[in-house]
């Protein structure tokens, strides 16, 4: 696909490197925790209640921001230099730059790592935030926001066939052509080169299910924009003994692509909704697809329209200690162009070369493309469950110099697609050694990520009008090669008055 994912060109342009927990919330990245410590339009997806509270900078009761940042990419086996070379070979991807060629036996077991590993990819931007505060009307925000995540897992069969094609050595038969002359013979690795570019088929005699190759695959991605709203106001107390507070938030939800395939013991299934502009041939079967649409411009098109609420509340005890808890994303996305299925056939031949490099988000063309693994079924519509989740958080504050806190995040429906498997629990906090400046650490583990550790450090400028900084999701790739993620947010545009 050469317009491989849009949105992630300026992930990988701007040289920064399912289920990141702290949102477009880049000043919540370098701690971990974010449920109490989120305010203005960053509580949006996280703990709407927040919008009731004071507002951060004190005095200040608008907050606007744009050109917020995150991305990252985790792996639950591989090393820092591994993930380096991924990211290499997905910018090479989008840039059309082949100045940096691997050697085949370097591809090769490159391929061979990056899909048998757990592969996370995330990134998200803000376009616009906008919040007021007011202590008795409370806070009501809005925030436009672009979300790309991918996870990936497969065994080593499928990894077999996606990265060889028809050469792969599933199959035992091979059609070569030389001029005018077709013939049938084995499969064979030790084949010249001159050969092996003549095969046009790979055939086996006694063929498997796509279920039984692909047994323990799995591959999500999803490309949403995110249109959030939300309200957030004290519902009785006083800060200086005990106040609780309420929020709610919504969202529209736009979707620029949709990929979900999982292969478990009780069965196989795949859908997949995905703009033209990835420019997928999906060959004849197109033409008899109730949702197709090849319409495309500079915009990518949308291909799925669905929403989602959150529900929240929160304490604050003494004006020192939060304690909240959050319900978001609850909804649905309904995709209604190039909706595909795939039936579980027999897999006895494949016409297609294989991934050119390991560039493993090419994978999902070698599935759809004409002549690709899957036999895809067009329908009409298909409905997707969000990711929705449930958190739980606590900080105190000491001081006017540090504060301190916990979070847990957990799936409110573990069987919807791409939600959290097992909880995520951080812990952390910031420091400020003078007003204007924060600097900020913690730990998080859980979910598909291993022991993390975030830093950051954030800045508030002209008493506060002025607000950027930078952080990492984890700082242990930056001296540990051992470390399996590479990560950076973001913000240098954010305002307060």
């Amino acid at each position: 696909m050469k317009s491989v994912y849009l949105l992630i060109v300026l992930f990988f342009f701007l040289q920064t490197v399912n289920a990141q927990t702290q949102g477009i919330a880049y000043t919540a990245v370098g701690k971990g925790v974010a449920t109490t410590f989120v305010t203005d339009y960053h509580s949006l997806g996280i703990n709407s209640s927040a919008l009731g509270w004071k507002p951060s900078v004190e005095g200040k009761k608008f907050t606007v921001g744009s050109t917020e940042f995150g991305a990252g990419i985790y792996s639950d086996s591989m090393s820092v230099d591994k993930l380096k070379k991924l990211y290499g070979a997905v910018r090479t991807q989008i840039s059309n730059n082949d100045s940096e060629p691997a050697n085949w036996q370097e591809q090769q077991q490159y391929a061979v790592d990056y899909m048998r590993s757990g592969l996370t990819m995330f990134a998200d931007y803000n376009w616009l935030g906008f919040s007021y505060q007011n202590e008795k009307f409370g806070g009501v925000a809005i925030n436009i926001r672009e979300s790309y995540s991918w996870y990936s897992k497969l065994n080593e069969e499928l990894t077999n066939i996606l990265f060889k094609g028809k050469l792969a050595d599933y199959f035992d038969s091979l059609t070569v052509v030389f001029g005018a002359d077709t013939s049938v013979i084995a499969n064979n690795p030790n084949y010249s080169q001159d050969t092996l570019d003549a095969v046009i088929l790979g055939t086996i005699s006694t063929p498997l299910n796509l279920g039984q190759i692909s047994r323990g695959s799995e591959v999500r991605l999803s490309w949403n924009r995110y249109y959030n709203f939300g309200y957030g106001r004290k519902i009785f107390g006083k800060d200086s003994l005990f106040a609780v507070y309420g929020g709610i938030g919504g969202r529209f939800i736009q979707s620029m692509a949709m990929f979900n395939m999982e292969s478990r013991d009780d069965g196989f299934y795949m859908y997949s909704s995905i703009t033209p502009n990835f420019d997928i041939d999906y060959g004849a079967i197109a033409n008899f697809n109730p949702s197709n649409y090849s319409q495309s411009g500079a915009i990518p098109t949308v291909v799925g329209n669905g929403y989602g609420f959150d529900l929240s509340a929160s304490a604050l005890f003494f004006n020192k200690l939060k304690v909240a808890a959050a319900v978001n994303n609850i909804g649905q996305v309904t995709y209604k162009r190039n909706v595909y299925k795939v039936n579980d056939t027999l897999v006895g031949s494949l016409a297609v070369n294989g991934l050119s490099d390991y560039d493993v988000t090419q994978s999902v063309d070698e599935f759809l493309r004409d002549g690709g693994v899957f036999e895809l079924v067009g329908v009409e519509q298909y409905t997707l469950k969000n990711a929705s989740n449930l958190r739980l958080g606590a900080s105190l504050d000491i001081g006017n110099i540090a504060s301190v806190g916990i979070d847990v995040v957990a799936p409110f429906n573990s069987s919807n697609p791409g939600s959290l498997v097992n909880p995520v629990v951080s812990i952390g906090g910031e420091i400020r050694p003078v007003k204007f400046m924060a600097i900020s650490a913690g730990y998080f583990g859980g979910g598909i990520y291993k022991n993390n550790i975030p830093v950051g450090i954030n800045f508030k400028l002209r008493e506060g009008m002025y607000e950027f900084g930078v952080s990492s999701y984890d700082a242990l790739s930056f001296f540990m090669k051992e470390s399996n993620s590479i990560s950076a947010a973001f913000g240098f545009a954010r305002f307060h008055f």
